[in-house]
């Protein structure tokens, strides 16, 4: 058995996600992409965790989104106390933070049920450096919508189900591709030096 292989599959199933949404000060929001693409992307994934994907609010503008996952909440710390307290976030987070308003709005989530999470053990990125390349469609490869349903405690999993039978077959029979389904991880948070929204019951 191929210990190394079967972890590096577990954190690219990313069984543990963060949704990120960071409000920026205007007009800095290239900024921030060029420097997350340039220093924080393969830093953090050395540190532990795979990055999911980083996307353009197409109705914010001053917004960033990003989604990074591991393999669980004691993976999860490990990988953002190396991070965090590397030499990469030292040499750069003044210049990240100058380009923030609120960085604490996130969602800690896991997959709604056995097989929903994201697999990203086939997909290799592009390269994407330089503000001007990423108007190729290898870098922007498609439009994602992220639905956020807000629901009453103790619902999540009735819903997830329900979401399932019902809801996922439909819109695959519509031509829409279901990427994943998560719902509230209400674990501790493992790294408390970055907030997440507690509390929340969300799908």
């Amino acid at each position: 058995m191929d210990l190394a292989r079967n972890e590096t599959s577990a954190r690219l199933a990313s069984p543990i996600v963060e949704l990120r949404q960071y409000t920026l000060n205007p007009g800095r929001r290239e900024t921030l992409i060029d420097l997350f693409e340039r220093e924080f992307i393969e830093s953090q994934e050395a540190a532990g965790m795979t990055i999911i994907g980083q996307f353009h609010d197409l109705d914010r503008p001053d917004m960033f989104v990003w989604m990074r996952g591991f393999a669980d909440m004691a993976a999860r710390k490990e990988a953002l106390t190396a991070f965090y307290g590397g030499p990469v976030w030292a040499a750069h987070k003044e210049a990240a933070n100058a380009t923030m308003i609120d960085s604490d709005d996130v969602l800690l989530l896991k997959p709604a049920w056995p097989g929903a999470g994201f697999d990203l053990s086939r997909v290799r990125r592009p390269a994407c450096d330089g503000v001007e390349n990423r108007s190729d469609k290898r870098c922007l490869p498609g439009i994602v919508e992220i639905q956020i349903h807000h629901l009453h405690p103790g619902a999540e999993a009735d819903y997830a189900e329900r979401f399932e039978t019902d809801a996922a077959p439909l819109l695959a029979a519509n031509g829409v591709r279901l990427l994943g389904a998560f719902i509230s991880e209400h674990a501790e948070n493992s790294f408390p030096r970055l907030p997440v929204r507690s509390g929340e019951n969300v799908f």
